[in-house]
């Protein structure tokens, strides 16, 4: 029998959640990226070795194997905003004594599942573009498999990723318009 818990996060609880973020990427402010996407990966690593994981906790774990392959994705160039914050999320996501204990069993990894649930929230155009972006590289590569001409498909590569950023961006912002306008 499933049990479902449903939570309203107000404006003052997410405020909290960012301020978090930001203590957690200030606090690693020297950090290389690529080590960060190391340890992530080794936190996900320890966290599917550990046992049977509570489904709310499984359900995740995709997902952000899929943003640390678009961080390490040297061809699509995650612009530094973005990278930023998933970058944050993953600082906290990675602290195993952030708000709640990971190791608090069942519910030590709640405050993590609602951060990973906000950046999903909030990087969704992000994941749509790297989504088209590797569909149109993957066509691309399969369709030119014959022939050998990096200097090309780079510049393809680089024009439709710079079409995608700009519609992540667009799509942000239109977002961010509507939020405003409903609190009119």
């Amino acid at each position: 029998m499933a049990f479902r818990i449903s939570l309203e996060l107000t404006n003052r609880d997410l405020r909290y959640f960012r301020d978090a973020l930001q203590r957690s990427r200030d606090a690693v402010k020297d950090a290389d990226d690529e080590e960060i996407v190391d340890a992530i990966a080794a936190v996900i690593d320890d966290i599917r070795g550990g046992g049977p994981l509570p489904d709310f906790i499984n359900r995740r774990l995709p997902d952000l194997e899929a943003l640390t392959s678009m961080l390490r994705d040297a061809e699509w160039q995650l612009p530094d905003s973005e990278r930023e914050q998933l970058l944050a999320t993953f600082i906290y996501f990675g602290d195993p004594e952030d708000l709640i204990p990971d190791d608090i069993p069942g519910i030590g990894y709640l405050d993590d599942v609602i951060m990973i649930e906000l950046l999903l929230r909030e990087m969704r155009h992000v994941r749509d573009a790297y989504r088209d972006f590797c569909a149109f590289r993957d066509s691309y590569d399969r369709k030119n498999a014959d022939r050998s001409k990096p200097k090309e498909r780079l510049a393809r590569l680089k024009k439709r990723r710079t079409e995608l950023h700009k519609r992540m961006r667009r799509r942000h912002a239109a977002d961010n318009k509507s939020q405003r306008r409903a609190l009119w």
